[in-house]
């Protein structure tokens, strides 16, 4: 592969190979890399659209060079490599999802085919078709009745009724003759697919298929016997899929919907664990580390978390064709490749926009990854049928810099933390070698701690020395208000009664302790009237200060039953010092 420094993207990348008349239109999903002969050397495996009704293909290439190609007898609407079982060599198989079928090809030949189960039909439409094949109704009746199922019934036509329904009046005849004694099946079809790790996160570990359809379902398939092992429901078809994780132990499936939101799938649930809202319908959706960044159709680049948390949101110069992850492993860098209307791929990590690549053609999709025996290559592929081979610079480092208002890059470099003293070391390693005494001494102060909380904690209970009366059969919560500056004071005792139960409580009164050197009150025994659930009742009383020393005292209320030698709840009062005397 010759290599040519390219310009425009400030010398990072260096152009291996162009091809504009490659014939290859195909989109970032159906674009997949993979060590398909097992000698360490990967090839570029393409689901060719073709014309779009004809001339679909299966492509592999290696180097610059068509290494082989296969006929496929639908469209393809995505395309994965992945490792079946745990055969040596380890090669992947590829599979391709065309249509309702996947077709897994092993060594580059077919190996099986999976068919989606066939979904419910309309038994009234059943009916009519029934009707039909023994001669009770004619085409324009057929017609007439097919309209109104399709307008209420909850399940939809199957294609044969939708596609007799488009037809010219002229038409009807024949196609009634032809399909008539079909049975009915009503089939989805397959909108996107990817890879789910079985029980080992290893590059080389077995995968499942993760699949989304039509009918609004995502299904995951086990590799070996490709039965369905799980089944998941969303609100709309899917059109984008990332998975990550493993399936024996923990997974997570994010998925972009038609209706314009993402849903979060997890492994113990069937339905959406998280929603996110776009203010746009998506066009891209890429994974960096924990992070999932999507590009939407208001030329707008977002990243969210894992739960659907917004991060960030980056607008660009043009709509969005195609993306794709950037992925490093040997220099740790990730990072998201978006590809432009206005003939540009752009580089960003987060927010940051890193490089600009110009391409001679608009890109419609893009793969980064191993190629050959070159790990940074990035493979692109034109609107015109263009094939595209840049190289990363073993040199080239991107400038992580972030033009957008906002705080300091200084304000994310980690501080520069002071050597450990010599306390420092003393302190550590008496905690290493007396450690089982210090914890059993921490553990029986913590016990004496709780204890003495315990018992004054009963204490209180058993003295009602409490705010809220702990009984059941009188619950009563009580809080006091102080008024006036002295030497007089207005006390208000708001009482309420907080049983749950409509039952009133009685035969209650009040009692005032306090220093009768310091204070005089007008009526230290008060009765209660009857308390019903809910209402706060207000008891009023005066006190005097009689002392001109400048000092305050307690004074102790107890809410007492007639009949009972221990009070329900009791409050103290701190009163205020009187600045009446102090006045005088």
């Amino acid at each position: 592969m010759s290599s040519v420094e390219s310009g425009g993207d400030g010398g990072k990348w260096l152009d291996a190979h162009y091809d504009p008349v490659a014939g290859l239109y195909t989109f970032s999903s159906c674009v997949d890399l993979a060590d398909l002969s097992g000698d360490g050397e990967s090839r570029l495996v393409v689901g060719d659209l073709g014309s779009g009704s004809s001339g679909m293909k299966l492509k592999v290439y290696r180097g610059t060079a068509l290494m082989s190609e296969s006929t496929l007898l639908d469209l393809p609407a995505g395309l994965v490599a992945f490792f079946m079982d745990l055969h040596e060599p380890r090669i992947p198989a590829v599979a391709v999802a065309s249509g309702p079928c996947i077709y897994v090809y092993k060594n580059l030949r077919p190996y099986f085919k999976f068919t989606l189960p066939g979904l419910e039909v309309n038994t009234l439409e059943q009916d009519v078709w029934q009707q039909v094949r023994e001669g009770q109704i004619d085409p324009l009746t057929l017609k007439e009745m097919l309209e109104s199922i399709r307008k209420k019934a909850d399940i939809p036509l199957s294609v044969r009724s939708l596609r007799f329904l488009s037809l010219e009046t002229d038409d009807m005849d024949e196609f009634v003759q032809l399909h008539k004694q079909q049975p009915i099946r009503r089939q989805t079809v397959i909108t996107c697919i990817g890879t789910l790790k079985k029980s080992t996160a290893d590059e080389d570990g077995v995968s499942c298929l993760v699949i989304g359809t039509e009918s609004s379902d995502v299904y995951v398939l086990d590799p070996e016997a490709f039965i369905i092992l799980a089944k998941m429901s969303l609100p709309a078809a899917p059109t984008m899929m990332d998975v990550t994780g493993q399936f024996d132990v923990e997974f997570r499936i994010t998925v972009a919907c038609r209706n314009g939101n993402i849903y979060i799938l997890r492994r113990e649930s069937d339905k959406p664990k998280y929603c996110v809202e776009l203010p746009s319908h998506p066009v891209g959706l890429v994974r960096v580390g924990k992070n999932v960044v999507v590009g939407c159709t208001d030329e707008s680049l977002q990243g969210f978390t894992q739960k659907g948390k917004k991060l960030w949101k980056a607008v660009l110069p043009a709509p969005i064709t195609t993306m794709a992850a950037m992925d490093l492993p040997t220099r740790g860098f990730q990072a998201v490749l978006v590809g432009l209307a206005n003939c540009e791929v752009q580089l960003y990590r987060d927010k940051n926009l890193l490089s600009t690549i110009k391409t001679p053609d608009v890109v419609t999709s893009i793969c980064f990854g191993r190629y050959g025996r070159e790990d940074g290559t990035l493979i692109m592929t034109t609107k015109g049928g263009g094939l595209m081979v840049k190289i990363l610079k073993r040199t080239a480092a991107f400038d992580d810099r972030d033009n957008a208002p906002g705080p300091p890059l200084a304000q994310s470099v980690r501080l520069n933390v002071p050597k450990k003293t010599k306390l420092y070391v003393d302190q550590t390693l008496r905690e290493r070698e007396n450690g089982l005494a210090m914890h059993r001494a921490f553990q029986m102060d913590l016990s004496r701690l709780r204890l003495a909380a315990a018992k004054a904690y009963v204490k209180a209970l058993e003295s009602s020395l409490t705010p809220m009366s702990s009984s059941l059969t009188e619950p009563l919560k009580m809080n006091a208000v102080v008024q006036g500056l002295g030497p007089s004071f207005k006390l208000t005792l708001n009482v309420q009664n907080t049983a749950a139960a409509c039952r009133p409580v009685m035969n209650l009164a009040i009692s005032f302790l306090y220093d009768e050197s310091l204070y005089r009150m007008r009526n230290p025994y008060m009765r209660i009237p009857l308390l019903v659930p809910g209402l706060v009742y207000p008891v009023e009383t005066f006190v005097e200060c009689t002392s001109d020393k400048g000092i305050s005292d307690i004074i102790k209320v107890f809410v007492l039953h007639e009949g009972k030698s221990s009070p329900l709840l009791t409050a103290h009062i701190n009163m205020p010092v009187s600045e009446g005397l102090t006045l005088n």
